[in-house]
């Protein structure tokens, strides 16, 4: 008994140990050397370990871009409220998340094998942020809920899900890429068919975005950590030149934070920090991605012969390299509109990450144009900036707000802000 306890604890009770086992496990399926077992354990541990480090960066920025957005706005200044935030629900929930992550991969080898949806969803980040917001959700809906069972409920949404949603938007990938070889396995899913639906319906398929000679000059725009620093920092400066000429007791609290330094330098500084976390993230699941995804992809391709691999949104930006400029740009518009809507109506600082309103407007932007042309890439944009505006606010506010709203906040997307409500329903309903 004291030998399965030390395992409970020490395995499945510490995240990066089991994430570091399962990537053990497939290479060792796929007979790997010594060497490769070696570098793919501890690279996926390492990986796993410093997301926590990039979280705390991005949440320190954000304790700024709060409180600062709500003087703008003439708020009551507060924090978030309680709640446990990634590091601390990654110590509690991390080993489900893992384990559910897991277990929906195999529940999606299997339907790929015996149904005629043959996908294999290989986008290993966002199994990882999938599993992570669903469970916040779960868990904030019913904090008693044993662990065995936010496990098997997480991992049979994932499963389905996984599934899925690529055979959803195949047909229109289908005419993007002119083949049936790779499939789209991402979370802007659904801005990406929204994108096609109203492109088809509003835009002007004959206008293709590519007949449009975008200037060199502009090409620092599909760099994702480029666009977060540089976005983030108008904003974070408008916020502070507003502050600084507000002379409001509160105004002048949130000054005193820079110390001795230019609260504006200090406030621009903020938003490189806050795009220096998400590098950290993004950096360390890259490292544990790049080791779990093969491991899943040599057990899959065993077990289901003929699968299409579904994919990271970048795969389609090449077949509308101006779409994703257009999309991203009709994003951040959007996301603007609603920060002052947001602000000015619900009293909700929406935190318009740029990380999300890249990958997710740049890929509607490809589907929009593929029906409704330029008009068409820039209105699917805008739909992804709608989607996840009113989706965190609800998120932050309603389903996560115990658990992981700081998540939510950047990390969270489209098709999360979609089945998370679903999912909170069924947490109550049934646990």
């Amino acid at each position: 008994m004291d030998i399965l306890f030390w395992i409970a604890t020490n395995i499945f009770g510490t995240p990066a140990i089991l994430l570091g086992f399962i990537v053990l496990i497939g290479l060792l399926l796929q007979k790997k050397s010594t060497s490769q077992l070696v570098s793919g354990t501890f690279k996926a541990i390492i990986g796993f370990l410093i997301i926590g480090a990039g979280s705390d960066v991005i949440v320190k920025a954000l304790n700024v871009f709060e409180p600062m957005w709500k003087e703008v706005f003439g708020l009551e200044s507060g924090s978030l409220g309680t709640f446990m935030g990634q590091e601390a629900f990654n110590s509690k929930f991390g080993s489900a998340v893992t384990l559910a992550m897991l277990i929906g991969f195999l529940i999606n080898v299997l339907l790929a094998r015996f149904t005629r949806f043959k996908f294999i969803y290989l986008t290993g980040h966002m199994m990882f942020w999938t599993s992570t917001v669903f469970a916040g959700v779960i868990v904030h809906a019913s904090s008693g809920i044993p662990i065995w069972k936010l496990v098997l409920m997480i991992a049979v949404v994932l499963g389905v899900y996984w599934t899925f949603q690529p055979a959803l938007v195949q047909p229109f990938l289908r005419k993007i890429t002119g083949n049936d070889n790779i499939a789209l396995g991402h979370t802007s899913a659904s801005v990406a068919l929204l994108a096609a639906l109203f492109g088809k319906l509003l835009g002007n398929k004959n206008n293709d975005s590519e007949k449009i000679k975008v200037p060199k000059g502009f090409e620092f725009l599909r760099d994702s950590n480029v666009i977060t620093a540089l976005s983030m920092g108008v904003l974070f400066l408008i916020g502070a030149i507003i502050l600084s000429t507000k002379g409001t007791p509160a105004a002048a609290e949130l000054m005193k934070q820079s110390g001795d330094q230019n609260f504006i330098i200090y406030s621009i500084i903020q938003s490189f920090t806050f795009a220096g976390g998400i590098a950290i993230v993004l950096m360390g699941v890259r490292m544990f991605v790049g080791e779990l995804v093969p491991a899943f992809n040599g057990i899959a391709t065993k077990l289901v012969p003929g699968a299409k691999p579904a994919l990271d949104a970048p795969v389609v930006y090449p077949y509308a390299p101006n779409a994703v400029v257009l999309g991203f740009l009709g994003a951040f518009g959007g996301a603007i509109i609603w920060l002052l809507v947001l602000g000015n109506t619900v009293s909700y600082i929406f935190v318009p990450t740029m990380i999300v309103l890249f990958f997710h407007g740049a890929t509607a932007g490809v589907f929009g144009n593929s029906t409704g042309g330029v008009r068409g890439a820039v209105i699917g944009g805008f739909i992804t900036s709608t989607v996840v505006a009113w989706g965190q606010f609800l998120m932050v506010r309603f389903f996560i707000a115990s658990t992981v709203p700081d998540t939510a906040m950047w990390a969270a997307d489209s098709d999360m802000f979609i089945i998370g409500p679903i999912l909170h329903f069924l947490a109550k309903l049934f646990f």
